[in-house]
């Protein structure tokens, strides 16, 4: 097993959380050849080195506080049936699992229940595969009711097909009823149908909770304030953008899934209008597809918006790689990486050398000015005044704007309007009679000529 090289300057590194340990554990990136890769139908994302998919999972692994205690890549010339990779290095980890004490060892790949159970007893640890991990860090990160239920719903989609790699009580059959009753139901057969039961249970639960924030939706979209959300790869600095853009004290740190209920705020802009900014869940290479599932009512707050802020980490080496990601999952929300609302943030310029810089604003100048990314740096504040007026020009590009004629007199007219628009101007005419100026989406814009006759 080859050990990573570490990468000092890395947020993923960073040191657990002082006097917390979860368990002593060792990370492992197996790396197939591209022809076995090909023949295995095992996909990567594009241009991801295996060093920067080492680190990645070593940062999940300290997510939620795990000590590791060893972390290297294993290069396959093939994928084997039964352990993923060969005796010799099966072998080889579990001496050095026996000799660091580690309890965890953590499979950066997907897995199969066989593979999993038999690398458990060969290694006489407990074995985590990608999707069990990312799985664990929502778990702990879940702070609502909803964001607890969409986890357990994709832990127990996930557990549900992985009963096989349980322990040997699985096997045994319950009795039948009466004395010529058969010989029951199996023991797996019992416990799958537990979590079918619980899983039904759960979802009605969330048809309920997808309700309620429909609901929500709705009473937001009766006040004219349209929805700005920011989407991105995990650990891209949304949170920390979020912050400077609202005076909010949302946690931002340098850890992946810091974030995972979403957090809606108001924003007033320079020209009057306001906003409703929403951070959502960071996303992933590899991302479950139960938890895209899961979490489909909380994405559809992306879906929903009026304009999506996709926010890149410029400074990471597999910039291109991770928006590649983020484009995948956008894809599963019917949002083309043509859509009209997205606009594409360059975030943590703080981080470039002045060369770097140099090229960064090259590549901007040659892009067309309608897919034009805009570079900021969250944490400086630099091209935060920029990207407002950017969002005000995109939301202005779908909005119409009127001029209708109202009874000085009319209070009510005027309040209507501005809780369905927004009023740029109001002048007092010579027949004293006020010509006001309104700006609206296009269903609030056929109700406004529909009552003013404009």
């Amino acid at each position: 097993m080859e050990v990573r090289r570490r990468d000092q300057r890395a947020d993923l590194l960073s040191p657990a959380t002082p006097g917390v340990e979860t368990g002593r554990a060792i990370v492992i990136e197996p790396w197939v050849k591209t022809s076995a890769r090909k023949s295995a139908g095992h996909r990567d994302a594009v241009g991801r080195t295996p060093d920067a998919r080492l680190e990645e999972a070593v940062g999940l692994a300290r997510a939620i506080d795990l000590t590791v205690v060893e972390a290297g890549l294993v290069t396959l010339s093939d994928i084997r049936p039964a352990t993923y990779i060969g005796k010799g290095k099966v072998d080889e980890i579990a001496g050095v699992a026996k000799s660091l004490c580690a309890s965890v060892v953590i499979m950066d790949c997907p897995i199969s229940p066989v593979q999993q159970r038999n690398l458990e007893k060969a290694w006489n640890t407990k074995v985590i595969d990608r999707t069990g991990l990312i799985l664990e860090i929502f778990g702990r990160r879940a702070r609502t009711r909803e964001g607890a239920l969409q986890v357990e719903l994709a832990h127990l989609t996930y557990q549900k097909s992985r009963l096989v790699r349980s322990w040997t009580h699985l096997e045994r059959q319950r009795g039948g009823f009466g004395f010529l009753g058969g010989p029951g139901e199996t023991q797996i057969e019992a416990d799958r149908r537990v979590i079918e039961e619980r899983i039904a249970r759960i979802e009605t639960e969330l048809d309920r909770v997808k309700r309620t924030r429909k609901l929500h939706r709705d009473s937001r979209k009766r006040v004219p304030y349209p929805i700005v959300a920011l989407v991105g790869y995990t650990n891209a600095g949304k949170s920390t953008l979020f912050n400077r853009m609202t005076a909010a004290s949302v946690l931002s740190t340098a850890m992946l899934f810091a974030t995972l209920d979403p957090t809606l705020r108001a924003v007033a802009l320079p020209h009057g209008a306001r906003i409703i900014l929403s951070d959502t869940v960071g996303f992933i290479s590899d991302l479950p597809t139960m938890l895209v599932a899961a979490f489909r009512a909380t994405l559809e707050e992306v879906v929903e918006a009026d304009v999506i802020l996709h926010v890149r980490d410029l400074s990471h080496e597999d910039s291109e790689a991770q928006s590649h990601d983020v484009e995948k999952v956008l894809a599963e929300l019917d949002i083309a990486a043509t859509d009209r609302r997205l606009i594409e943030i360059w975030n943590k310029i703080d981080r470039l050398s002045d060369d770097g810089r140099a090229t960064l604003v090259n590549r901007v100048e040659r892009q067309p000015a309608q897919q034009r990314p805009v570079t900021v740096s969250a944490l400086t504040g630099e091209g935060i005044d920029h990207l407002i007026d950017v969002i005000e020009t995109r939301l202005a590009e779908s909005r119409q704007t009127l001029e209708v004629s109202v009874d000085a007199a009319d209070g009510a007219g005027l309040s209507w309007l501005y809780r369905h628009s927004e009023v740029l101007a109001k002048n007092l005419r010579d027949d004293g009679r006020l010509a006001v100026t309104v700006r609206a989406d296009p269903s609030k814009a056929a109700q406004v000529r529909a009552k003013f006759n404009a």
